[in-house]
């Protein structure tokens, strides 16, 4: 009869703990630097460096991150990264995603706003795979500025 009792206690502790670890916060993410490794009118060959934060206060497995970018309101590139990493709890980590994309749409879209080409608006939606614990990922949607300089 006690080993049921301790049995039953360690179930609804393991559930509990379940709950919390469900209770995750969105991670953000961010795009922090954009290459150009090769590319024409039509197509471009991208180095993007994303950055993303944990406000958790456990760290964060990723198994992979799948994501679409959308640039000047226009749809920009979309991909996966299945590169495994750790986000530090309460910390950030980078990683780098080669993407094929078709910028012409954005870009005419860029100059007839006829506005320097100084800056530009993007926005990036998603989610982060984890690699272990009950949730099994996480949505995110970002919005942000990359420098053109």
């Amino acid at each position: 009869m006690k080993a049921m009792r301790v049995l039953t206690a360690l179930v609804l502790l393991a559930g509990l703990a379940g709950c919390a670890y469900a209770r995750l916060e969105k991670p953000t993410l961010q795009v922090v630097d954009v290459q150009m490794l090769k590319g024409d009118l039509l197509q471009q060959q991208l180095k993007l460096r994303m950055r993303v934060q944990n406000p958790n206060d456990r760290e964060l497995p990723v198994a992979g991150i799948t994501y679409e970018l959308a640039v000047a309101g226009e749809a920009f590139a979309h991909g996966e990264s299945e590169r495994n990493f750790i986000v530090p709890a309460l910390g950030s980590a980078e990683f780098d995603v080669n993407v094929t994309a078709n910028a012409a749409t954005a870009l005419l879209k860029i100059l007839a706003g006829g506005r320097k080409l100084e800056t530009v608006d993007y926005r990036l939606t998603g989610k982060v795979a984890l690699s272990s614990g009950m949730l099994r990922s996480i949505p995110f949607d970002q919005k942000g500025v990359v420098n053109l300089r």
